[in-house]
């Protein structure tokens, strides 16, 4: 389960690694870069293919990025996700984030035996700073009793 600690410890960085962006556009990883880009993160991209997306520089690889980040956003399908959590760890990288849907139990696994903080099964656009639906998303969550373990009071709307 996740804890509100990993979840401010996770938004703490401000330098983030992105997997799962699509050169089109139009994905919901694409969205966490704008949004996170808004937010004052500075983002690095990952897309084994694409050179740039929306004017951001992309590096073919985790193991590729040129300078450390605090964290790596995951935005791909469960099946895809314990390979890059091996080579986020390979890195050095300490905490990972699993956007609903790229949550691989494998994966998690993986992150709990090796030390690495993890956050899943959480949109981290209720979390950051949120605004729009995300923030209505969070406030219905919050009735809900869904917010992860202590996120529940004094992290706002």
């Amino acid at each position: 389960m996740t804890s509100r600690s990993s979840v401010e410890q996770f938004l703490a960085q401000r330098s983030l690694g992105l997997v799962g962006v699509s050169r089109g556009g139009k994905k919901f990883g694409n969205m966490v870069l704008r949004e996170l880009t808004k937010r004052g993160y500075r983002v690095s991209v990952v897309h084994p293919q694409a050179a740039e997306i929306d004017g951001v520089r992309c590096y073919p690889s985790v193991s590729a990025l040129p300078e450390e980040v605090g964290g790596l956003v995951l935005v791909v399908p469960p099946e895809q996700t314990e390979t890059v959590v091996r080579e986020a760890a390979a890195r050095g990288m300490r905490r990972i984030w699993m956007q609903q849907g790229s949550e691989s139990p494998a994966a998690i696994e993986y992150c709990r035996e090796n030390g690495i903080e993890v956050v899943h099964g959480e949109c981290i656009l209720m979390f950051a700073q949120p605004t729009g639906f995300h923030r209505f998303h969070r406030w219905i969550w919050r009735l809900l009793g869904k917010l992860p373990v202590s996120v529940r009071e004094g992290m706002g709307p």
